[in-house]
C-alpha cells in the first residue's frame, strides 16, 4: 500500500491509499489544501483539527451544491429522454401531398393545332352561310 505525504493548511501528513489511487488523493488533497488556505487567509492561524474541519466542511458544502445542481439536471434530462421517446413512438406525419400541373408541351401543341382548326372550320362555315 503506497504512502504518501499531503500538505495541508502548510502542515504535511502520512496517508496510506490503495494502489493506483495516488493522483486521486492527491488531487482530493489540494482540493481540501486550497479550502485551508482560503480559512488561512481569511482568520489566520488555527488549530489543526479545526482547520481540517471547516475545509472539509466548506468541501461538503459545496459538493451538495454540486449534488442538488446534478439532480436538476438529471431530472431535466430524463424530461428531455421522455420528449425523444414520445417523439420516436409517435407515428410519423402523413406526407403533405402537393400536386403540380404539369402539361406536357405535346398537348399545348396539340390543343393550339385544333384551335387554328377550329377557327378554319368556323371561317369555312361562315363562307358558306354568306353565299
Amino acid at each position: 500500500m503506497p504512502e504518501l505525504t499531503i500538505h495541508i493548511g502548510g502542515r504535511g501528513f502520512e496517508v496510506s491509499c490503495q494502489d493506483g489511487e495516488q493522483s486521486y488523493l492527491q488531487s482530493a488533497a489540494k482540493m481540501l489544501d486550497d479550502e485551508a488556505q482560503v480559512l488561512s487567509d481569511q482568520i489566520g492561524r488555527m488549530p489543526e483539527a479545526r482547520m481540517l474541519l471547516m475545509a472539509g466542511l466548506l468541501l461538503a458544502d459545496k459538493t451538495a451544491a454540486v449534488e442538488d445542481r446534478i439532480k436538476i439536471v438529471e431530472a431535466e434530462l430524463a424530461e428531455r429522454d421522455s420528449e425523444l421517446a414520445d417523439l420516436r413512438a409517435a407515428p410519423a406525419p402523413e406526407p403533405e401531398r402537393i400536386e403540380v400541373p404539369v402539361i406536357p408541351p405535346q398537348v399545348t401543341d396539340t390543343l393550339a393545332e385544333l384551335a387554328a382548326r377550329a377557327e378554319s372550320m368556323a371561317a369555312e362555315v361562315e363562307e358558306k352561310l354568306a353565299k
